[in-house]
């Protein structure tokens, strides 16, 4: 493995790395998200029903997106982090492009599963090296400031998708965002440096390398881990499917036009968003300096409160005000990202820190990406004979409910946290 000799402390290489891996993760949500917007054209050509189309943003994504990122993060775990993100980076970025040739479900649906599979090789290497730059009392901040990808990837995507998909159809909007990540992925390969694993807390690994099953037994022993990627599973299964379908309640049920949602919902997104997972990460490393277990009580908290705020959007008649609304549920959904990643790379040893994030994010995808969008699509085909076109409502209404139980799931791995993360560092 080639490791570049560098200074992981040094502030200004921190950043670097930092900033280019933000960017990387943008693009990530942008060609993973932009399909949201695009679904109602899609339908409209294409003739798919909202479970075909709940699948597409789903299971066709996240079946190969969680599975794949298992044997991608076991190569990293034990080679060249930077080149493996550099070459899932150009793989997504083609196949997003290829979408806009697709003309008909099956073709649709293979690309966005190439989509899924070259982004799987992202999250868990990113995570890996960010643990090596920066050390644990700073980690779930740096993790949070990674995460503002998601916001900003589901924004831009919104905004280009809705305005572009407006101008020159579904086709182009796959094309223009695209392209562009085939040269951040030379950018990536040629200039980021690849440190020395352990380097932020003045560890070294070990020869050792962990099977995939060794590090899933060693996390299925923590229950702090059972407890938060169980929580972050029914966070992500209510986040994916309402970030999927919100763009299409608002068409059905307000009447707005895919550019004025971009704008509008894309502005939500990126700035509740951004503001919840950043937070989030500082909520909890702020908190949890003083008792261990507000690392991820911090989560639980925020989900109780947005709550109310989710079922009154949903039922409001003002497309604005529904908007508006919908801001505190968009800031707590993002509060679980950085500090269950964070936790997760101090509960196990170096060379398991890439697979701990690809265990979790298997975890969280398979249940909510996989199955969040699909079930709001199918629930709201089964509520279709009652409500007609206000079925999406109704479903989106029902699965608000499922944050209770993400904040049951917090509470108690908050419990549990202190005593794992002594017996993971005691292993190393």
């Amino acid at each position: 493995m080639a490791v570049t000799q560098v200074d992981a402390s040094r502030p200004s290489v921190r950043r670097y790395v930092l900033g280019v891996l933000v960017v990387v993760y943008t693009f990530n949500f942008i060609d993973r998200q932009i399909l949201s917007i695009l679904m109602e054209s899609i339908k409209a050509d294409l003739q798919l029903s909202d479970q075909a189309l709940g699948f597409l943003a789903g299971f066709a994504f996240a079946a190969f997106y969680a599975t794949m990122g298992i044997p991608l993060a076991l190569w990293a775990d034990r080679g060249n982090r930077r080149n493996l993100i550099s070459i899932a980076l150009a793989l997504w970025s083609a196949m997003t492009a290829l979408s806009g040739l697709a003309q008909n479900f099956w073709q649709l649906a293979i690309a966005r599963i190439g989509v899924g599979i070259g982004e799987a090789g992202c999250s868990p290497p990113a995570h890996s090296l960010i643990s090596d730059y920066y050390p644990p009392r700073e980690r779930a901040t740096a993790l949070g400031i990674y995460a503002l990808g998601i916001p900003f990837g589901i924004m831009f995507g919104l905004f280009i998708g809705g305005w572009i998909n407006e101008a020159f159809g579904w086709r182009r909007a796959f094309f223009v965002v695209g392209i562009p990540g085939l040269l951040l992925a030379a950018l990536v390969r040629f200039t980021l440096p690849e440190p020395m694993r352990g380097s932020a807390e003045g560890r070294a690994a070990s020869d050792d390398r962990p099977s995939v099953m060794e590090t899933f037994r060693f996390l299925a022993r923590r229950r702090a881990f059972v407890h938060l990627s169980l929580g972050g599973a029914m966070a992500a299964f209510v986040g994916y499917g309402v970030a999927a379908w919100f763009p299409a309640f608002l068409i059905r049920t307000h009447g707005l036009g895919t550019g004025e949602i971009g704008l509008w919902f894309g502005l939500a997104m990126g700035i509740a968003g951004g503001a919840g997972m950043f937070l989030g990460g500082w909520c909890a490393d702020r908190f949890g300096a003083r008792d261990t277990r507000w690392y991820l009580w911090t989560v639980a908290v925020a989900m109780v409160a947005a709550v109310p705020f989710g079922a009154a959007a949903y039922l409001v008649d003002n497309p604005y005000l529904a908007l508006l609304l919908f801001l505190p549920p968009i800031f707590a959904a993002n509060f679980w990202q950085a500090t269950s990643f964070a936790q997760a790379q101090g509960l196990v040893r170096l060379r398991m820190r890439a697979m701990a994030s690809a265990i979790l994010l298997f975890i969280a995808n398979i249940i909510g990406l996989g199955a969040g969008p699909w079930a709001v699509g199918l629930v709201s085909d089964l509520l279709a004979a009652r409500f007609g076109d206000d079925s999406l409502r109704w479903s989106l209404f029902l699965f608000g409910a499922v944050n209770f139980w993400v904040a049951a799931h917090f509470y108690l791995g908050g419990k549990h946290l202190a005593g794992d993360l002594a017996r993971a560092e005691d292993a190393s």
